[in-house]
């Protein structure tokens, strides 16, 4: 995304901002951009299937620049279209706008110097990545320590543009991983030396995980990536407080997803324990967040229907409400956390 896809990017905000900002209050530029940046550019499993980690598949992109490279313009293009909605919008349709970010926790794998320094280099390369240039202008010092002159520079004027472009964050979180500084292991030894193993895959020189001396961070949901740790969401909560100047914070994502197992029936399927834990000890979590000053204004689960889950399609379900793919009439069913859910709110209604 140049100049040129900036400019479009903006005039699409434009248009939604003037057929729908009589009615849409609250608006996100990006989702996720993290996500795009790095499965789109890095290891190449979603569009446009650039840089390819397989070693089965010949390199297409170049994962040493073009993430860095695409989430620059992904930040310009949101700061742009936030700068005419403040312009030209805000004052008459008194709206609100903002960006979704994901981030997982980090724990550091030991109580050494060399884990703690490496769960923080993680969490900037993930989460700080965004939040630091729309808080302060500019990427963390690690990045520009790592990756150097492969990191795109922002303009005096650009950076003041991008620095406060966002009246909310959005904050979707999931799971968390362990973290083991990686900065001196054999498969780190050419990070420097030889061009062609550049990655952003590596540039954190850090080992992630998700057990600790033989125990697992928590209960592995269905997606690979995603074991049940709710303690991790108040951390990442305080963490943005404190780093951040405490913003105002929409959790705009939080769930889990089982297989779609079309072995069950329906009934069976709609027995989702796991989901109804998750949530119900999250919502712990983050009470004690907002009771420790995070600005948190509102709460989102993902989701409330089983959905198309990017290249996982529909083999993944995180839906509260099953529904049935078999049936012309995609009929949907409550699951229990559903259940409990609609409970709970009526509780605190």
């Amino acid at each position: 995304m140049g100049i040129c896809a900036r400019s479009d990017f903006c005039d699409y905000a434009e248009l939604c901002f003037w057929e729908f900002g009589d009615r849409v209050k609250h608006w996100i530029t990006l989702n996720e951009p993290v996500t795009f940046s790095q499965n789109g550019y890095v290891t190449g499993i979603h569009a446009p299937g650039r840089g390819s980690s397989s070693s089965l598949e010949p390199m297409n992109g170049d994962p040493a620049t073009e993430p860095y490279l695409v989430s620059h313009n992904l930040l310009l293009a949101h700061a742009v279209a936030v700068q005419l909605y403040r312009q030209k919008f805000q004052e008459c349709q008194k709206g609100v706008i903002g960006i979704t970010l994901l981030s997982h926790w980090m724990v550091p794998q030991s109580n050494s110097s060399s884990d703690c320094n490496a769960a923080q280099r993680a969490l900037d390369f993930m989460f700080g990545w965004y939040m630091e240039p729309l808080t302060r202008g500019d990427y963390p010092g690690s990045m520009r320590k790592i990756v150097r002159n492969r990191l795109p520079e922002f303009t005096e004027t650009e950076s003041e543009m991008v620095k406060g472009s966002f009246d909310f964050i959005g904050i979707n979180y999931y799971t968390a991983n362990y973290v083991a500084d990686a900065s001196s292991s054999s498969s780190l030894a050419s990070h420097y030396s030889t061009t062609g193993k550049l990655s952003y895959a590596t540039d954190p020189m850090v080992h992630y995980s998700t057990e600790q001396n033989g125990v697992s961070i928590g209960p592995k949901a269905n997606s690979y990536w995603l074991h049940v740790h709710p303690q991790g969401f108040y951390d990442l909560l305080v963490y943005t407080k404190e780093k951040y100047n405490n913003p105002l914070i929409y959790i705009t994502e939080n769930g889990v997803d089982e297989l779609n197992d079309e072995k069950l029936t329906i009934k069976e399927a709609r027995v989702d324990k796991l989901r109804l834990s998750y949530h119900l000890h999250h919502l712990r979590y983050l009470l004690d967040a907002i009771r420790d000053g995070v600005n948190v204004k509102g709460y989102f689960q993902w989701s409330l229907l089983d959905n198309f889950e990017w290249n996982e399609g529909f083999s993944s379900r995180f839906g509260m409400i099953y529904v049935d793919y078999k049936d012309r009439y995609l009929t949907r069913y409550p699951k229990e956390s559903a259940l409990w859910f609609m409970n709970f709110l009526k509780k605190d209604a």
